[in-house]
């Protein structure tokens, strides 16, 4: 699995720590940092880097992500507003499992801001455990696991007749915000080295020659 690291630029600071805690919790998986970083120059907001990770996913380049704001609420709801993003809300360790079992989406935020004391780095190291501490998808509790399973894959189908394809979505936002989006050549270049859709990459390769 390739796992994605990306968060907004009023959390720069923690992208150190959420890269670090998931290479040494997601062992055998592949785990790439997009920041946003300490030193980048740009200032990228959650809605922003939410189009950035629905590119990442639709394209087929990243198979997880990990993100987060200030709250992780807000980039919940915008992951949620891309097409085909399930993505989570974590602020415990045991959030984290749960979706990992029961919903078995394709992000998860955490709460960056919140308690971000010695106390709440600890619990951001154990949530990321908790995440990949078993593989994903088995449902929980396992005496249900069928029944939740099948809940899980209905959620999944009626999110994808009920949305339109990500390329119908970018020609429908602002130009200011795709533009600002195709700047990060870091996710870019990415998504045009591994990326398996034909129409993302053809989309990127327009939006960045503009």
């Amino acid at each position: 699995m390739r796992i994605g690291i990306i968060q907004a630029s009023s959390q720069k600071e923690k992208n150190h720590l959420l890269y670090e805690t998931t290479c040494e919790c997601a062992k055998g998986h592949e785990v790439i940092n997009f920041g946003c970083y300490l030193n980048e120059q740009v200032n990228y907001s959650y809605m922003e880097i939410s189009v950035a990770i629905g590119l990442l996913l639709a394209s087929g380049s990243i198979d997880f992500v990990i993100t987060g704001c200030s709250s992780g609420q807000g980039m919940m709801l915008a992951c949620n507003s891309m097409p085909g993003v399930i993505c989570g809300y974590a602020p415990s360790p045991r959030d984290a499992y749960l979706f990992a079992q029961i919903n078995n989406g394709n992000a998860i935020s955490l709460p960056l801001g919140e308690d971000y004391t010695w106390k709440g780095t600890e619990n951001c190291k154990a949530t990321i455990q908790a995440l990949f501490s078993e593989p994903f998808g088995q449902g929980y509790p396992r005496e249900e696991a069928e029944r939740k399973l099948k809940d899980t894959e209905l959620l999944k189908k009626i999110r994808k007749e009920s949305q339109v394809e990500m390329v119908e979505l970018l020609e429908k936002l602002n130009p200011a915000m795709t533009a600002k989006v195709s700047s990060k050549l870091d996710v870019v270049n990415w998504i045009l080295k591994k990326g398996n859709n034909e129409n993302i990459i053809s989309w990127l390769r327009f939006a960045i020659k503009a």
